[in-house]
């Protein structure tokens, strides 16, 4: 009987306060958390490309090492979601963030030899990898142990969206401080942030992890790698905004680079407030058909750009496109795997974005390197518009969601 009140009482809160009560307060650690993230986007190109001297190439492998090392962390993080509890994993990310944000301030202390300077700070981005990982496995791992099975759509997306405003609300923010702080204010701000949002961790209450047997990870990225890989093609484009967008600014002679960062946030949340409910009602394969297309479009128009607000527009497009591919194949993976793995799952799942971002930002940097800077753009809209051919393998090949999911 103590264990079912635990249970009734730890599980069920969205039956008695509302899903939107329920997600707020793991929402809003979500966005302090990823502040640190979003901060770094505009500026992290420019430091290491004017500030250390080297080129798009390895601009591409700084920025790609941090969705490496998430891809490697996503099992951990899963089962140690899963298997500990979400809170302590959120808590175990944002520790290892600020820390990240430590390696950032020692990178700056020897910068006086770039390439020690670049490899401290190949190690933050890594370890920051690592610590998003654990943040928004574990985030969303809670939010869909505390809704009913119904409402993974909007876990999905609700969560997402905090850490889409983070993005939204840290790019220009981190131009402001970059320009008027340099590199060591990103670098305070990785630091402390992560750790001023952990009373609000405290007080949130946790889900006891699940006892019954879990699926072991082969089996998970069995039953989850078709909607990981079109998610994963969907992300290219999210990769080339966030790593190139703002060099395109600069090397065309378009001010506030950062714009477009906002312009893609505000769109991806502007998406989500209206339509995340549209996986859970209609399917998420038939809204990440559309939307990959939308997000394919939205690349191709900053590829033709030839004014500032071209490249916003294709950006906003890119966002409110890619808004919805996430949690849309969200959906069909959540649905194949059982309740107690649901952790491990959105561990794997998430992994083929991390793998596309690790693999395609450092080539995206090459195509840069040996061609206009606009050309990855196009590159990245085929890359994306093959998304909308795995939605529609799922929409003709629909598999029975697991008995015990719900």
């Amino acid at each position: 009987m103590t264990e079912a009140i635990r249970d009734i009482a730890t599980r069920d809160p969205a039956a008695a306060r509302g899903l939107t009560a329920t997600l707020l307060p793991i929402m809003g650690v979500v966005f302090v958390a990823f502040l640190v993230i979003g901060v770094a986007m505009p500026v992290l190109p420019l430091h290491v490309h004017d500030g250390l001297d080297f080129g798009t190439f390895v601009v591409g492998v700084v920025a790609g090492s941090q969705f490496a090392a998430s891809l490697v962390s996503r099992p951990w993080a899963g089962h140690f979601s899963d298997a500990r509890g979400a809170k302590r994993g959120v808590v175990a990310g944002l520790l290892a963030a600020a820390v990240s944000g430590l390696l950032y301030l020692l990178s700056l202390g020897v910068s006086a030899s770039p390439l020690l300077s670049v490899m401290i700070l190949l190690a933050g981005r890594a370890l920051l990898g690592g610590a998003e990982s654990f943040i928004i496995t574990a985030a969303v791992s809670w939010g869909l142990a505390l809704a009913q099975a119904n409402h993974a759509g909007k876990v999905i997306a609700w969560v997402g969206s905090a850490m889409f405003a983070a993005f939204a609300i840290g790019a220009p923010a981190g131009a402001a401080l970059y320009a008027a702080h340099g590199f060591g204010a990103i670098s305070l701000a990785t630091t402390l942030a992560p750790l001023a949002v952990l009373p609000l961790v405290a007080r949130l209450p946790a889900v006891a992890p699940a006892h019954h047997a879990r699926a072991s990870f082969v089996e998970v990225i069995g039953a989850v790698w078709v909607p990981g890989l079109g998610s994963a093609l969907g992300s290219v484009g999210f990769g080339a905004v966030t790593t190139f967008v703002a060099l395109l600014f600069a090397t065309k002679g378009w001010a506030n680079g950062w714009s477009a960062y906002t312009a893609y946030a505000v769109a991806f949340i502007l998406a989500r407030v209206f339509f995340s409910h549209l996986a859970d009602r209609i399917g998420g394969a038939k809204v990440a058909l559309v939307c990959a297309a939308v997000e394919a479009v939205g690349q191709a128009l900053i590829w033709l750009a030839v004014r500032p607000e071209m490249a916003l527009a294709g950006a906003a497009l890119t966002g409110f496109g890619f808004s919805l591919v996430y949690p849309g194949f969200g959906v069909e993976a959540v649905r194949r795997v059982p309740a107690q793995s649901r952790g491990l799952a959105m561990g794997a799942y998430t992994a083929f974005l991390d793998l596309a971002q690790g693999l395609a930002s450092p080539a995206l940097g090459l195509i840069a390197a040996g061609a206009q800077l606009n050309l990855l753009f196009l590159v990245s809209s085929a890359t994306v518009l093959c998304a909308s051919l795995v939605a529609w393998w799922l929409i003709a090949n629909p598999t029975t969601p697991n008995a015990s999911t719900s």
